[in-house]
């Protein structure tokens, strides 16, 4: 399968939703929409369940009112999932549901599409918003921020090792011409990166760091974990794919504390039932097969992982 400028190939698409799908009438989240891929399928493998769908992005939206129009089964919210509570609620009269799947990061027709500012190889203006019309853009995150808060977020978000000296460049050019365009902070970045990647663009993990930080990506993530658990029925799963070292830290150790509970010293007297353990993962982490990496190889770096809810 190849893929062009204006199509987006799922993921592990098989993979989760065999997970996600335990009961054909049941009631299923998509917390990232996107285009559609995982929702199509999760859709098929329904009779008379239904989905609710979450993107922020309006392009996302438009694509999910049409599906919506054609399948009365799905409802799409343009809203982060991080607020999934309530429109659960709203939309299925109940608080309870039978898996909830996010396949976070960005999708490819964001990334490929320059005039959303998401790209360091095609210019466009910079953006970086998934929602366009909420928050601050890059552009002007950047001509304002502090040089210390901008290596900081490089450094945190992007694991940006030169953080403190791309920073240093970005404030020096931006005393004289403004940052508008992706392609000039690209070209400010790999000026100022004296390393670069094998393999990667030197404006990789700056623009990673930028991104996370302008739509609140970790923050939002850490809330619709907690938002996700809390709305499984007994025998409902959480699916969650991961695309960075820094999104499957957070998940993995959400689900360890859910499964697991809590480090305690070994000393302690508490056995796990005293813990009262509601959850369970289920497997090991999965990654894409070598011949999915090989057609689309933004899934090299893809993780999922797996919590099914065992108790009230």
């Amino acid at each position: 399968m190849t893929k062009t400028m204006a199509e987006h190939i799922s993921v592990m698409l098989d993979e989760s939703v065999d997970m996600l799908v335990t009961d054909k009438n049941g009631l299923y989240v998509d917390g990232t929409f996107g285009r559609g891929g995982h929702t199509r399928l999760v859709l098929e493998r329904l009779e008379n369940g239904r989905l609710l769908g979450f993107d922020k992005d309006p392009v996302a939206i438009e694509h999910g009112k049409i599906l919506e129009q054609a399948d009365s089964r799905f409802t799409i919210v343009q809203d982060s999932f991080a607020n999934m509570a309530e429109h659960i609620q709203s939309t299925f009269d109940t608080n309870k549901v039978d898996g909830v799947m996010m396949d976070l990061g960005v999708s490819s027709p964001q990334i490929d599409d320059a005039e959303r500012g998401f790209s360091f190889m095609n210019d466009g203006p910079l953006d970086m918003r998934m929602n366009p019309s909420k928050g601050m853009s890059a552009a002007q995150w950047i001509a304002t921020v502090s040089e210390k808060d901008m290596a900081d977020v490089m450094f945190q978000y992007g694991e940006e090792r030169f953080s403190r000296r791309i920073a240093k460049a970005i404030c020096e050019y931006r005393a004289h011409t403004p940052i508008l365009t992706t392609l000039q902070l690209s070209k400010i970045v790999a000026e100022a990166n004296p390393s670069w990647e094998k393999g990667k663009n030197p404006a990789t993990r700056a623009f990673q760091g930028i991104r996370i930080h302008i739509n609140n990506e970790l923050g939002d993530l850490e809330v619709g974990l907690d938002a996700a658990a809390d709305a499984l029925k007994v025998g409902g799963r959480l699916v969650v794919i991961s695309f960075h070292s820094l999104e499957d830290r957070i998940v993995k150790r959400f689900m360890k504390l859910r499964a697991k509970g809590p480090e305690l010293p070994r000393h302690l007297p508490i056995r796990n039932a005293h813990l009262d353990i509601k959850f369970k993962t289920i497997g090991k982490a999965i990654k894409p097969s070598q011949s999915e990496v090989s057609d689309n190889v933004r899934s090299r770096s893809a993780v999922l992982r797996v919590l099914e809810r065992v108790s009230d």
